[in-house]
């Protein structure tokens, strides 16, 4: 990993790092970026930052540690000063819906590049329609969704169809992912997101993102055929996949779609990079594993009745009573016991009776916030 030249102050800046997810980052770049990199971290307490920094400090003490830059989120001026003294901002401030569009704006206005690990969509649908005209004005590169949603499935989507391009000289025509294990607990600020959703974003907002390809900077020629489905498998949620088996309603599955149309119509944009657009008929569905059919119509049904339960303020405000307080997450022996995997298939888009199939499976074992950290710094 290697910073371009620049004449900024910083090579990055961790906004955040007092959060739960902020003090990972921060002990991650501590640990594995290259020792001559000049870096920040930034928030609203002096107090908590220099904690961060003595830690930082105990456990690397051959390496400089970071600077502090003590910055307010709803301070413009303070943000727009903290945008141009870094080459890249990682923001862990959320939820973003809330405080995320201060560092997007501030970043968009300096050309400062920018990453984070929201999972929230329908904010970044938002600011895609907000700010991508000015950010390709001031070189600006924009990258939200760096964590597990939605990187791991765009990495897999787009090595499923290098494959196909490769072995079987076809576009693709159809891909279909799998979160075939998750063991991981989440941190209070992800739990605290989930629940301000509502309370951040419009019914049209949430709407509008989910549709196909509303994330894409171009629109799809034509509406994708999708697989054809019963009405017991609509009632019930389970499918039954070749090769990856018994699925059903997935965690991410609305989340991570925005990231894979957006990429599927970005490839198909940029000059360098058409060689490796999917192709024209390109549809994607991802679900998750269920252990069982049982467990697969549960999984089903409690997800469509949290969406609709979490729709009501009053029990919002119930579920945040019993809520981890943010800043809070599993403690270093937990995650290092946590694991997740992906698998996948996509079939190519040919006019011949499809014969084979591409094939992917990625896993990783280990800290959920460390793998969003190795993301990152592949990302850089």
């Amino acid at each position: 990993m290697s910073f371009k030249e620049h004449n900024r102050l910083y090579d990055l800046v961790v906004f955040g790092a007092t959060g739960y997810t902020g003090r990972v980052v921060a002990e991650y770049i501590t640990a594995n970026f290259p020792i001559d990199t000049k870096w920040a971290v930034a928030g609203r307490s002096v107090l908590k930052l220099q904690a961060i920094v003595d830690n930082c400090k105990s456990v690397h003490s051959d390496r400089s540690p970071p600077e502090i830059e003590i910055v307010n989120v709803d301070n413009n001026e303070e943000m727009s000063a903290l945008a141009k003294k870094t080459f890249v901002m990682i923001t862990t401030v959320g939820p973003y819906s809330q405080y995320g569009e201060q560092a997007v704006k501030a970043c968009v206005e300096a050309g400062t590049h920018y990453l984070d690990a929201t999972g929230e969509a329908p904010w970044v649908y938002k600011m895609i329609k907000k700010y991508e005209s000015a950010a390709k004005e001031s070189g600006a590169i924009l990258i939200p969704q760096m964590g597990l949603e939605s990187a791991p499935p765009d990495l897999c989507t787009w090595s499923l169809a290098k494959t196909l391009r490769k072995e079987l000289d076809a576009q693709t025509k159809d891909v279909v992912l799998s979160l075939h294990v998750l063991r991981a607990a989440p941190s209070g600020g992800t739990i605290s997101t989930v629940l301000s959703v509502f309370d951040n974003l419009t019914l049209t907002e949430l709407l509008e993102s989910g549709k196909p390809f509303a994330h894409s900077p171009v629109p799809h020629p034509a509406e994708p055929k999708r697989r054809e489905t019963s009405i017991w498998q609509k009632i019930l949620g389970i499918h039954n996949v070749p090769n990856l088996g018994t699925l059903t309603t997935g965690l991410t599955g609305t989340t991570d779609q925005g990231v894979i149309e957006r990429s599927w119509g970005l490839l198909s944009q940029i000059p360098s990079r058409k060689d490796q657009f999917y192709g024209p008929n390109f549809h994607w569905e991802e679900y998750s594993k269920p252990r069982n059919w049982l467990e697969g119509i549960l999984t089903h049904w409690l997800l469509t009745i949290a969406v609709l339960f979490l729709a009501i303020a009053p029990v919002r405000a119930i579920a945040r009573r019993f809520a981890p307080e943010p800043g809070t997450g599993p403690s270093e022996e937990d995650m290092d016991k946590e694991e997740v995997e992906w698998r996948g298939i996509a079939n190519p888009d040919t006019k011949s009776p499809v014969t084979k199939q591409a094939f992917v499976r990625a896993w990783y074992h280990g800290s959920m916030y460390k793998c969003k950290c190795e993301m990152t710094k592949n990302s850089l």
